[in-house]
Protein backbone atom coordinates (compact mmCIF):
# COMPACT_ATOMS: atom_id res chain seq x y z
CA UNK A 1 0.00 0.00 0.00
CA UNK A 2 1.28 3.49 -1.08
CA UNK A 3 1.77 5.93 1.59
CA UNK A 4 0.18 9.18 1.41
CA UNK A 5 1.91 11.57 -0.81
CA UNK A 6 2.36 15.42 0.17
CA UNK A 7 0.83 17.95 -1.94
CA UNK A 8 2.89 18.87 -4.84
CA UNK A 9 4.99 22.34 -3.72
CA UNK A 10 4.40 20.91 0.31
CA UNK A 11 8.44 20.24 1.61
CA UNK A 12 8.69 16.90 3.75
CA UNK A 13 10.61 17.29 6.75
CA UNK A 14 13.63 15.96 5.68
CA UNK A 15 13.66 18.65 2.82
CA UNK A 16 12.80 21.13 5.36
CA UNK A 17 16.06 20.46 7.31
CA UNK A 18 17.98 20.13 4.09
CA UNK A 19 16.94 23.52 3.33
CA UNK A 20 17.22 25.10 6.75
CA UNK A 21 21.06 23.43 6.30
CA UNK A 22 21.83 25.16 3.18
CA UNK A 23 20.68 28.52 4.41
CA UNK A 24 22.61 28.27 7.76
CA UNK A 25 26.09 27.23 5.59
CA UNK A 26 25.21 30.21 3.11
CA UNK A 27 24.91 32.70 5.92
CA UNK A 28 28.08 31.39 7.29
CA UNK A 29 29.92 31.48 4.20
CA UNK A 30 28.40 35.35 4.16
CA UNK A 31 29.63 36.27 8.17
CA UNK A 32 33.06 35.08 7.16
CA UNK A 33 33.74 37.34 4.38
CA UNK A 34 35.75 40.41 4.83
CA UNK A 35 33.69 43.38 5.12
CA UNK A 36 34.14 46.01 2.63
CA UNK A 37 36.28 49.02 4.17
CA UNK A 38 33.53 51.04 1.66
CA UNK A 39 30.95 49.77 3.60
CA UNK A 40 32.66 50.00 6.82
CA UNK A 41 33.14 53.26 6.29
CA UNK A 42 28.80 54.72 5.71
CA UNK A 43 28.36 52.28 8.77
CA UNK A 44 30.53 54.87 11.13
CA UNK A 45 29.40 57.78 9.14
CA UNK A 46 25.98 57.54 8.91
CA UNK A 47 25.13 55.42 11.79
CA UNK A 48 26.46 56.80 14.75
CA UNK A 49 24.56 54.37 17.22
CA UNK A 50 27.22 51.76 15.49
CA UNK A 51 29.92 53.20 17.57
CA UNK A 52 28.19 52.76 20.95
CA UNK A 53 28.62 49.31 20.26
CA UNK A 54 30.60 46.97 21.99
CA UNK A 55 33.50 45.22 19.95
CA UNK A 56 31.80 41.98 20.06
CA UNK A 57 28.58 43.82 18.62
CA UNK A 58 30.24 45.89 15.74
CA UNK A 59 31.26 42.41 14.95
CA UNK A 60 28.15 40.87 14.82
CA UNK A 61 26.42 43.58 13.19
CA UNK A 62 28.25 42.95 9.93
CA UNK A 63 27.85 39.73 9.61
CA UNK A 64 24.29 40.32 9.54
CA UNK A 65 24.48 43.16 7.28
CA UNK A 66 26.75 40.73 4.70
CA UNK A 67 23.52 38.05 4.87
CA UNK A 68 20.40 41.05 4.98
CA UNK A 69 22.10 42.76 1.39
CA UNK A 70 22.64 39.56 -0.24
CA UNK A 71 19.21 38.30 0.66
CA UNK A 72 16.86 41.38 0.68
CA UNK A 73 15.66 43.45 -2.31
CA UNK A 74 16.24 47.04 -2.84
CA UNK A 75 14.27 49.31 -5.02
CA UNK A 76 14.14 53.33 -5.96
CA UNK A 77 11.09 54.66 -6.23
CA UNK A 78 10.11 58.79 -7.11
CA UNK A 79 13.30 58.79 -9.21
CA UNK A 80 15.36 57.68 -6.57
CA UNK A 81 18.60 55.30 -7.87
CA UNK A 82 19.88 52.69 -4.89
CA UNK A 83 23.39 52.98 -4.16
CA UNK A 84 25.76 51.36 -1.88
CA UNK A 85 25.02 53.80 0.65
CA UNK A 86 20.90 53.70 1.03
CA UNK A 87 21.30 50.29 1.10
CA UNK A 88 24.11 49.63 3.77
CA UNK A 89 23.01 52.33 6.28
CA UNK A 90 19.49 50.86 5.87
CA UNK A 91 20.59 47.81 6.88
CA UNK A 92 23.01 49.11 9.48
CA UNK A 93 19.93 50.02 11.35
CA UNK A 94 17.66 47.48 10.87
CA UNK A 95 19.94 44.73 12.07
CA UNK A 96 20.49 46.65 15.29
CA UNK A 97 17.26 45.23 16.10
CA UNK A 98 18.88 41.77 15.40
CA UNK A 99 21.73 41.92 18.09
CA UNK A 100 22.28 39.21 20.24
CA UNK A 101 18.48 37.15 19.42
CA UNK A 102 17.95 33.79 18.45
CA UNK A 103 15.43 34.78 15.50
CA UNK A 104 15.78 34.80 11.67
CA UNK A 105 16.48 38.09 9.41
CA UNK A 106 13.25 39.44 8.65
CA UNK A 107 12.06 36.53 7.15
CA UNK A 108 9.04 38.29 5.56
CA UNK A 109 10.60 40.76 4.17
CA UNK A 110 11.45 40.71 0.36
CA UNK A 111 12.31 44.37 -0.79
CA UNK A 112 13.16 48.19 0.78
CA UNK A 113 11.46 50.68 -1.44
CA UNK A 114 13.06 53.58 -1.19
CA UNK A 115 11.83 57.36 -1.68
CA UNK A 116 14.11 60.47 -2.03
CA UNK A 117 12.12 62.40 0.19
CA UNK A 118 8.75 62.19 2.24
CA UNK A 119 5.68 60.68 -0.59
CA UNK A 120 2.51 60.93 -1.24
CA UNK A 121 0.14 57.53 -0.86
CA UNK A 122 -3.57 56.86 -0.98
CA UNK A 123 -5.72 56.49 1.98
CA UNK A 124 -8.97 55.07 3.16
CA UNK A 125 -10.12 55.78 6.64
CA UNK A 126 -13.39 54.02 7.87
CA UNK A 127 -15.62 56.68 10.01
CA UNK A 128 -18.47 56.39 12.18
CA UNK A 129 -21.61 55.02 10.30
CA UNK A 130 -19.77 52.89 7.83
CA UNK A 131 -18.52 55.83 5.52
CA UNK A 132 -15.09 55.52 4.33
CA UNK A 133 -12.80 58.75 3.50
CA UNK A 134 -10.64 58.63 1.12
CA UNK A 135 -7.86 60.52 -0.35
CA UNK A 136 -3.94 61.00 -0.20
CA UNK A 137 -1.48 61.18 2.90
CA UNK A 138 2.10 62.27 3.18
CA UNK A 139 3.87 59.45 4.36
CA UNK A 140 8.08 59.09 5.94
CA UNK A 141 7.80 55.50 5.36
CA UNK A 142 5.55 52.24 6.25
CA UNK A 143 5.51 48.73 6.95
CA UNK A 144 3.68 45.68 5.01
CA UNK A 145 3.27 42.36 6.63
CA UNK A 146 3.45 41.53 3.23
CA UNK A 147 6.93 41.48 2.49
CA UNK A 148 8.19 45.32 1.84
CA UNK A 149 9.31 48.14 4.11
CA UNK A 150 8.82 51.88 1.91
CA UNK A 151 11.10 54.68 3.48
CA UNK A 152 12.21 57.85 2.48
CA UNK A 153 15.97 58.34 2.15
CA UNK A 154 15.99 61.92 3.94
CA UNK A 155 14.47 60.42 6.83
CA UNK A 156 16.51 57.89 7.17
CA UNK A 157 19.99 60.03 7.35
CA UNK A 158 18.01 62.24 9.99
CA UNK A 159 16.73 60.08 12.00
CA UNK A 160 20.24 57.94 12.07
CA UNK A 161 22.18 60.88 12.77
CA UNK A 162 20.95 62.28 15.44
CA UNK A 163 20.94 59.72 17.97
CA UNK A 164 19.61 61.11 21.13
CA UNK A 165 15.88 62.64 19.57
CA UNK A 166 14.02 59.18 20.15
CA UNK A 167 13.31 59.15 16.51
CA UNK A 168 14.62 56.88 13.92
CA UNK A 169 12.66 55.82 11.06
CA UNK A 170 14.14 52.73 10.01
CA UNK A 171 13.96 50.90 13.83
CA UNK A 172 10.53 52.12 13.49
CA UNK A 173 9.34 50.64 10.43
CA UNK A 174 11.46 47.47 11.19
CA UNK A 175 9.96 46.92 14.70
CA UNK A 176 6.41 46.48 12.70
CA UNK A 177 8.43 43.51 10.83
CA UNK A 178 9.61 42.12 14.00
CA UNK A 179 5.77 42.58 15.11
CA UNK A 180 4.62 40.74 11.66
CA UNK A 181 6.31 37.60 12.24
CA UNK A 182 4.00 36.53 15.17
CA UNK A 183 1.05 37.01 13.48
CA UNK A 184 -1.12 40.07 13.23
CA UNK A 185 0.87 43.07 14.11
CA UNK A 186 -0.57 43.93 17.52
CA UNK A 187 2.27 45.13 19.77
CA UNK A 188 3.40 41.69 20.35
CA UNK A 189 6.22 40.47 18.47
CA UNK A 190 7.66 36.46 18.77
CA UNK A 191 9.05 36.94 22.65
CA UNK A 192 12.08 34.73 23.98
CA UNK A 193 10.05 32.71 26.02
CA UNK A 194 5.97 31.86 26.47
CA UNK A 195 6.24 32.92 30.01
CA UNK A 196 6.75 36.45 28.76
CA UNK A 197 3.28 37.04 27.61
CA UNK A 198 1.92 37.94 30.94
CA UNK A 199 3.96 40.54 31.63
CA UNK A 200 4.66 41.83 27.91
CA UNK A 201 0.89 42.45 27.81
CA UNK A 202 0.44 43.89 31.37
CA UNK A 203 3.55 46.60 31.27
CA UNK A 204 3.32 47.59 27.36
CA UNK A 205 -1.08 47.81 27.33
CA UNK A 206 -0.97 49.43 30.68
CA UNK A 207 1.71 52.21 29.55
CA UNK A 208 -0.55 51.99 26.01
CA UNK A 209 -3.69 53.04 28.02
CA UNK A 210 -1.28 55.31 30.18
CA UNK A 211 -0.21 57.22 27.30
CA UNK A 212 -3.90 57.35 25.46
CA UNK A 213 -5.14 59.00 28.90
CA UNK A 214 -1.81 61.51 28.86
CA UNK A 215 -2.89 62.48 25.73
CA UNK A 216 -6.99 62.80 26.51
CA UNK A 217 -5.82 64.96 29.43
CA UNK A 218 -2.95 66.87 27.55
CA UNK A 219 -0.26 65.90 29.83
CA UNK A 220 3.41 66.00 28.47
CA UNK A 221 5.09 62.51 27.46
CA UNK A 222 8.13 61.12 26.67
CA UNK A 223 6.02 58.74 24.58
CA UNK A 224 5.28 60.22 20.96
CA UNK A 225 1.50 61.16 20.95
CA UNK A 226 1.75 58.59 17.27
CA UNK A 227 2.11 55.66 19.79
CA UNK A 228 -1.20 56.11 21.12
CA UNK A 229 -2.28 54.79 17.67
CA UNK A 230 -2.64 51.31 18.33
CA UNK A 231 -0.89 48.42 20.34
CA UNK A 232 1.63 48.38 16.90
CA UNK A 233 2.96 51.76 16.72
CA UNK A 234 2.90 51.59 20.49
CA UNK A 235 5.99 49.12 20.38
CA UNK A 236 7.25 50.56 17.10
CA UNK A 237 7.53 54.09 19.12
CA UNK A 238 8.79 52.55 22.23
CA UNK A 239 11.86 51.33 20.40
CA UNK A 240 12.43 54.21 19.04
CA UNK A 241 12.99 55.08 22.23
CA UNK A 242 14.54 51.95 23.68
CA UNK A 243 17.38 52.91 21.79
CA UNK A 244 17.86 56.19 21.08
CA UNK A 245 16.58 57.83 24.71
CA UNK A 246 17.40 54.82 26.77
CA UNK A 247 18.42 56.64 29.92
CA UNK A 248 15.22 58.28 29.89
CA UNK A 249 12.77 55.94 29.10
CA UNK A 250 14.46 53.79 31.80
CA UNK A 251 14.00 56.53 34.25
CA UNK A 252 10.58 57.71 32.89
CA UNK A 253 9.17 53.78 32.75
CA UNK A 254 11.16 51.23 34.03
CA UNK A 255 9.20 48.04 33.57
CA UNK A 256 8.88 49.02 29.85
CA UNK A 257 12.62 49.23 29.64
CA UNK A 258 13.32 45.70 31.30
CA UNK A 259 10.26 44.25 29.00
CA UNK A 260 12.17 45.47 25.82
CA UNK A 261 15.55 44.54 27.49
CA UNK A 262 14.40 41.12 27.89
CA UNK A 263 13.01 41.51 23.94
CA UNK A 264 16.13 42.44 22.20
CA UNK A 265 18.43 41.10 24.91
CA UNK A 266 20.41 44.88 24.87
CA UNK A 267 20.78 47.06 27.45
CA UNK A 268 21.59 50.58 25.58
CA UNK A 269 21.40 52.36 28.69
CA UNK A 270 24.77 51.18 29.98
CA UNK A 271 26.26 51.19 26.62
CA UNK A 272 29.72 53.99 26.19
CA UNK A 273 28.49 57.24 25.01
CA UNK A 274 31.19 58.10 22.49
CA UNK A 275 29.77 58.37 19.47
CA UNK A 276 29.86 62.18 18.02
CA UNK A 277 26.22 63.69 18.42
CA UNK A 278 23.74 64.42 15.91
CA UNK A 279 22.29 68.12 15.07
CA UNK A 280 19.55 69.88 16.97
CA UNK A 281 16.66 67.61 17.30
CA UNK A 282 14.64 67.40 14.08
CA UNK A 283 10.96 66.55 14.25
CA UNK A 284 10.51 64.08 11.59
CA UNK A 285 7.17 62.68 12.83
CA UNK A 286 5.47 59.49 11.82
CA UNK A 287 2.53 58.24 8.57
CA UNK A 288 0.32 55.57 9.02
CA UNK A 289 2.61 52.31 8.64
CA UNK A 290 0.40 50.38 6.43
CA UNK A 291 -0.96 51.39 2.59
CA UNK A 292 -1.23 50.64 -0.98
CA UNK A 293 1.76 49.85 -2.74
CA UNK A 294 3.45 53.47 -4.46
CA UNK A 295 2.13 54.03 -7.61
CA UNK A 296 -0.96 52.02 -7.75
Amino acid sequence: MRGAEAAPGTLIPQEVRAVFWLKKRRRERLKGKPFPAQWLATIERNVPHYRRLPAADQEELQGLVQVFLAEKNFEGAGGLSITDEIRVTIAAQACILLLRRKTDIYPRLRSIIVYPHAYTAPMRQPLPGGAVMEGTQVRLGESWSRGAVVLSWDDVVRGAWDIDDGRNLVFHEFAHQLDDEAGPADGAPRLPHHSMYIAWARVLGGEYRNLIESIERHRPTLLHPYGATNPAEFFAVATELFFEQSHQLRARYPELYDQLRLFYQQDPALLRDDARPGPSKIDVGDGPRDGPAPGS
